[in-house]
């Protein structure tokens, strides 16, 4: 059970460290002089990783939950 808590921390704080490097990509790509098609298209890139991460947290969570509740 303890394994499942530290896999699912681990989990967690990859996927919260995922969310905030697409957060700072955005930025950062919002506020470069790229023209809006070249924009668009950086910004739906980071929309796959964005998700990701997002699964990638919860699925920890799940894993962290399980651990604690076992």
């Amino acid at each position: 059970m303890i394994i499942l808590t530290i896999i699912g921390g681990v989990l967690v704080a990859a996927g919260l460290f995922g969310l905030g490097w697409c957060i700072a990509q955005g930025f950062r790509v919002r506020g470069g002089k790229l023209p809006q098609d070249q924009v668009q298209a950086k910004l739906q890139s980071l929309i796959a990783i964005n998700l990701g991460s997002v699964a990638l947290a919860a699925l920890g969570l799940a894993l962290l939950l399980a651990g604690l509740l076992l």
